[in-house]
């Protein structure tokens, strides 16, 4: 691949950009807002002018909505010898352009697993995909050319390709990204109107829960408009989970013994399978999941304390496989959470308190 034409640039489209243009493919960015173009341009992305010729990669970001009648454009244009998209539904816009009777050879429909809260150009990384699922769902159909030049955008933003079915994708993400979204997004609305006294009590466990509910409303209204057939059966499920769990609770308030035992079990049940869920997500880089221990550490709000004890943790030959940040509610104080390999801890805990650093149980 030598060239690529990105044909919107949001988070996902000049991510990718900027991933090619660091290696060395010549980018052309287009967008309905010329001003994002340009704005992706002068990060480094590509040119905000349009190729003279037809490109190797038309990579469409637009969204789901959006997607199919992008495409057909610009393959009625001749814009590239293969086209690709990159939404988060993948069976609608293949069936809408079926639809439309446009030969589908050069296409094939693709879905990087990653993002963040924040959209829009500015929020855009060139590592945004590394060590990340990228889907891609050929056809029968699907150009042999096209699904290696989609192979080798996955290759240069350093993602993990994963081939599936296009109704099979839709299913999955419904499952992992788009039910668990909604459902953050209802826990984060119970904070709305809560009592500030209450809201002060926000610990780690509920910025994990309500962390998603932050992204932007236009942005998951289009993509749960894409897929809502199977986020809502997941929905029932979870509404079936929640109306046992209600009877479970108020089974424990009941004065009979039974009642209380029946309860307590219900809520072991639903704990219990909530375990087993939680131990089949998969760990680093896609691994199978491992079982780290923490090393919490206070530290103040100052610069370079984050780094400090990184590089401390690097000068005893620990590897932090990962961390968490819980902040104190209303002091210039925190507690990091170094998670490590169980043999690690007793080497970091010396080496950190040797160095002046206060760690907590």
């Amino acid at each position: 691949m030598r060239t690529a034409l990105v044909i919107g640039t949001g988070l996902i489209g000049t991510s990718a950009a900027l991933a090619l243009a660091a290696r060395g493919v010549v980018v052309h960015l287009a967008d309905h807002d010329p001003e994002q173009a340009r704005t992706a341009a002068a990060l480094g992305a590509g040119t905000d002018e349009a190729p003279e010729g037809p490109v190797d990669l038309a990579i469409v970001a637009a969204p789901p909505a959006h997607v199919a009648a992008t495409l057909a454009d610009a393959m009625r244009r001749g814009l590239a010898r293969g086209y690709l998209d990159v939404a988060s539904v993948k069976g609608g816009p293949r069936r809408e352009l079926e639809a439309l009777g446009l030969d589908l050879t050069p296409y094939i429909g693709t879905h990087p697993m990653s993002g963040r809260e924040k959209s829009g150009p500015l929020a855009a990384s060139g590592d945004l995909f590394e060590g990340r699922p990228w889907v891609l769902t050929p056809t029968r159909d699907t150009d042999t050319e096209v699904l290696n030049l989609a192979l080798e955008l996955v290759s240069h933003c350093r993602a993990v390709p994963v081939v599936m079915d296009a109704d099979a994708h839709d299913r999955a993400v419904a499952l992992v990204s788009h039910m668990p979204h909604l459902v953050s997004s209802m826990v984060a609305a119970r904070l709305e109107h809560a009592e500030e006294t209450a809201v002060r009590l926000c610990g780690q466990g509920i910025r994990d829960v309500t962390r998603i509910a932050a992204s932007d409303p236009r942005m998951w209204i289009d993509i749960l408009s894409a897929n809502p057939g199977p986020v809502a059966d997941l929905l029932a499920d979870v509404s079936a989970d929640l109306d046992e769990t209600v009877r479970a609770l108020r089974a424990l308030q009941s004065s009979d013994e039974a009642k209380r035992r029946e309860g307590a079990g219900g809520i072991e049940d639903v704990l219990r399978r909530g375990n087993a869920g939680q131990v089949r997500v998969p760990g680093k880089h896609g691994s199978a999941p491992r079982v780290y221990e923490v090393v919490a550490v206070l530290i103040d709000d100052q610069p370079g304390q984050l780094a400090r004890i990184f590089a401390d943790a690097g000068m005893a030959g620990v590897n932090i496989e990962d961390v968490r940040i819980e902040h104190a509610t209303g002091q210039q104080a925190g507690l990091v959470q170094l998670m490590v390999e169980p043999k690690a801890v007793p080497v970091l805990g010396a080496a950190l308190r040797e160095r002046g650093w206060a760690l907590r149980q």
